[in-house]
């Protein structure tokens, strides 16, 4: 894809266009390809797997989609801090959860336990990912005079101190604004506003937050028990029901068309800050802020400015991901440091720097690595009877000098959502050895606003010159 602005194409076809490109280039179809391979495995995984029937295939394509999206937007905010400017940021679990609670405080019922403002979700949306930003700002006006892995402590240990903070009984409820009478010609400017963390207990928060989805099925989205089905619900669900596939799985399926449609935003957002002069000086950062500094680039600025934006999408990427559950506490896994360590995962394995690389590590990551071993345990336990597991991994190791089996591969069952872990591990040894970069990382760059490769030759056939890397061009 060339690096000139796509706005500055003339005619009313720059959208075609850049779709046109997007499949020249192979950038979509790669994603596609990707995609279809999963879905392959997914319901073959299905079938093997406990019989369901259609519903359980759509249920699988579903769950991996649903991952797939949700991790291909946070790898994608995060390539903007470490592939683009060269940020080390292992924080993003804690940006997360300021967007998720900013989003709870403003639209959770006022009469509520714990309370919040009973504001419109989009309000909570637009002021989760303020929050974020907020918060990336005050991190990293001290944090970005420090380099590399002193950058990484420091966000790490903002993560940590936010979630933990969440988790205090003492932000369980309060009230705002408590003692503080200011008034002006005796009008209260400050009152009190009640709020809360919920603390251990978590807090319930609005399910779908940016488009109400359950109100394209049910009268009172709300709940939905209580009332009955809009004209397209009762369609839609009839038509799903005839096929064998569950209500929930149907509405899960309208969420996770939504979630895609921000993949798309995210990354047309990051392709539109690449190809600017803005993006140009974030990969100078990148490769040698001295230089970039030398050149009159106020870096530290710049360094700021893409901080608060990452955060504010890493913001945005926390709240699609707990709302779907309508529920969220400090103690889940999506805001530990090991989702953070999920997330560069990803990235890694798509490649530092690319954002078709980035949505390509989200999925192979979501569906391989994360969803792929719980469906293969299940396949297995259907077909291999293994007794109890052993309650320690010697008790499960011991019987191999036996060459008895059944032990070890119940242990492995029963214990595959740890083990994974072990998994990730050697996928990232393996990558580190054989190909650093990820898949598709540090890709040729085009550096000037006009894409030189594709001018016209003495012919005027295009004199498009080979590049190494296959097309020399900056996602």
């Amino acid at each position: 894809m060339s690096g000139a602005d796509d706005g500055d194409r003339p005619g009313g076809s720059g959208a075609l266009e850049r779709l046109a490109d997007e499949i020249h280039e192979g950038d979509a179809g790669l994603i596609a390809l990707v995609m279809l391979g999963l879905y392959g495995l997914f319901t073959i995984f299905a079938i093997l797997g406990p019989s369901q029937g259609v519903g359980g295939v759509v249920a699988a394509l579903q769950a991996v989609t649903f991952w797939a999206a949700l991790y291909a937007m946070l790898v994608l905010a995060l390539n903007l801090h470490w592939g683009y400017t060269g940020l080390f940021n292992i924080g993003v679990a804690g940006f997360m959860a300021v967007g998720v609670y900013t989003f709870a405080a403003l639209t959770a019922p006022t009469g509520g336990s714990p309370p919040g403002l009973g504001l419109p979700l989009w309000v909570g949306v637009v002021g989760g990912m303020a929050m974020a930003a907020i918060a990336g700002a005050v991190v990293s006006l001290p944090a970005l005079r420090l380099r590399a892995d002193y950058l990484a402590i420091v966000t790490v240990a903002f993560s940590e101190i936010v979630r933990l903070s969440f988790l205090s009984t003492t932000m369980q409820e309060f009230t705002l604004f408590d003692g503080l009478d200011f008034r002006i010609l005796g009008v209260e400017i400050l009152p009190d506003v009640a709020l809360g963390t919920g603390a251990g207990r978590g807090i319930n928060i609005p399910i779908n937050p940016t488009i109400p989805v359950k109100a394209l099925f049910y009268t009172n989205p709300g709940n939905p028990a209580s009332g009955g089905r809009t004209a397209f619900g009762e369609a839609v669900l009839s038509a799903f029901r005839s096929a064998g596939v569950r209500e929930p799985i149907v509405v899960s399926l309208a969420y996770t068309l939504v979630l895609i449609g921000f993949v798309a935003l995210f990354y047309w957002l990051l392709r539109r800050i690449g190809n600017s002069p803005f993006g140009r000086v974030l990969k100078a950062i990148r490769e040698d802020e001295l230089v970039a500094n030398s050149l009159g680039k106020d870096t530290r600025r710049f360094k700021i400015t893409v901080f608060m934006v990452g955060c504010a999408l890493m913001g945005l990427g926390g709240i699609l991901w707990e709302t779907q559950k309508g529920f969220t506490d400090p103690t889940s896994t999506t805001f530990r440091p090991i989702q953070t360590f999920y997330i560069f995962i990803a990235l890694i394995i798509g490649g530092a720097g690319s954002n078709t690389g980035s949505v390509v590590g989200g999925a192979l990551f979501a569906g391989l690595l994360f969803q792929g071993p719980l469906y293969v345990s299940r396949i297995l336990s259907k077909f291999i009877a293994t007794g109890d597991a052993p309650g320690t991994f010697g008790g499960a190791v011991a019987p191999i000098a036996s060459l008895n089996l059944s032990p070890f591969l119940a242990y492995t069952l029963q214990n595959i959502s740890t083990l994974r872990f072990v998994l990730v591990g050697v996928v990232l040894i393996v990558l580190m050895h054989r190909r650093p970069t990820g898949l598709l990382g540090h890709r040729k760059e085009v550096a000037s606003s006009i894409d030189l490769s594709k001018r016209e030759g003495p012919s005027g056939t295009n004199a498009r010159p080979a590049a190494a890397d296959g097309g020399g061009r900056d996602d």
